[in-house]
């Protein structure tokens, strides 16, 4: 009997585009035993809890090895770059076990490094957005990818990092896991008002959180004619969820903003579904938010030329700002103006996902990697 690891080395945003394909392989292949492992017990228990709407699949538990300074460490300031790969290397004897590792992240190609060579890794991607962290050619290096739609596999092939055989594309697994997950979908807020997302990155040379952020906040908090989500990428705040909460305390218990730095629900689809219109920068939720076609508006903070350049392809799907001195007129024109950018928000998200709608695609990608196993023995 086979083994193969779903480890879960990095933030909870991650999970949802590995494990709907781990629980789908348990189910289609009995003969192989899928593992799943945890960074510490609380994310062990998320894990599982997410896997009961699997209920027929069978996997087995682990928890990642480490001394208690170190997880009390990631307890506390969430997974960073050094304690992933201390973990990785503390681990390396349990990695090496496996047929092959399936991961979203791409740090735990470190492991070749520790001396884990016999395993397959093999690549989820986590995300569908166009910035090029997500085509880096360090992705070469993966045994196999799974990836979303044209857009991607393009602009990995122009990289030179593709190989045929060695890869799969049309899937998009946390859509299978999001469905199951919000089968029944309460409204967010008690009134009728358009719901304004908005969404900054974490990154402090991409992201708008930092010249827009408190601005915006103190507009919505003003004006009487939105609701407003507050719920930026994972990890803008991660490393200090409670100094965040303190500097956004004046905003925290009006009626029509709900502000979310980091709950389950801020990574789950449950705002990008519930919202009206996107407000961001470069965010790969915006992707998730149009699989459903809505306005968006684009904030450049950074003075970016950003015309004809593939990792800002996502802002030719609303109009740009650079600066807010007039954000309740561009709010209303969003609106009114998403007419003409309907056309091209549906291509788009056909050419990143290879779908015009959601799809159940984690046993496509489970399937695919058993294929692959099997070829190459």
């Amino acid at each position: 009997m086979s083994h193969i690891l779903f480890p879960y080395l990095a933030q909870p945003h991650q999970e949802f585009h590995s494990l709907p394909i781990a629980l789908e392989m348990a189910k289609l292949d009995p003969g192989t035993t899928i593992h799943i492992a945890s960074l510490t017990a609380e994310r062990d228990s998320r894990i599982r809890s997410l896997s009961k709407l699997y209920p027929d699949a069978r996997v087995v538990f682990d928890i990642l090895k480490m001394p208690g300074w170190l997880r009390r460490h990631i307890q506390r300031h969430g997974p960073t770059p050094l304690s992933k790969i201390a973990v990785l290397f503390l681990n390396r004897n349990y990695f090496g076990k496996f047929q092959a590792i399936v991961v979203p992240e791409r740090t735990s190609l470190l492991l070749r490094n520790m001396g884990v060579s016999q395993p397959k890794l093999i690549w989820t991607r986590h995300g569908a957005g166009d910035r090029a962290i997500g085509f880096a050619h360090d992705v070469g290096k993966f045994d196999y990818i799974l990836m979303a739609g044209h857009k991607v596999e393009s602009r990995l092939i122009k990289n030179g990092v593709l190989r045929k055989g060695h890869y799969a594309t049309g899937i998009y697994a946390k859509f299978d896991m999001v469905r199951r997950l919000h089968a029944r979908r309460a409204s967010l807020f008690d009134n009728d008002r358009p719901t304004i997302l908005y969404n900054p990155h974490f990154s402090l040379t991409l992201s708008s959180w930092s010249r827009f952020g408190m601005d915006i906040m103190a507009y919505f908090a003003r004006q009487t004619k939105y609701n407003l989500i507050f719920a930026p990428h994972y990890r803008l705040f991660d490393t200090n969820r409670a100094k965040g909460m303190k500097m956004l305390a004046p905003f925290t218990n009006l009626p029509h903003m709900i502000i979310d730095l980091g709950s389950n629900r801020s990574v789950d689809m449950t705002y990008t579904m519930g919202s009206d219109l996107y407000l961001g920068d470069v965010s790969s939720q915006v992707s998730e938010f149009l699989i459903n076609p809505r306005p968006c508006l684009f904030l450049n903070a950074h003075r970016t030329r950003w015309q004809g350049d593939p990792n800002y392809q996502s802002w030719t799907l609303g109009n740009v700002l650079e600066n807010l001195d007039n954000l309740d007129h561009a709010l209303d024109r969003a609106f009114l103006s998403h007419a003409n950018f309907l056309d091209r928000q549906k291509v788009y998200i056909y050419e990143t996902f290879g779908f015009a709608a959601p799809q159940d695609t984690a046993a496509k990608g489970a399937n695919s990697i058993i294929d692959f196993l099997r070829v190459i023995g």
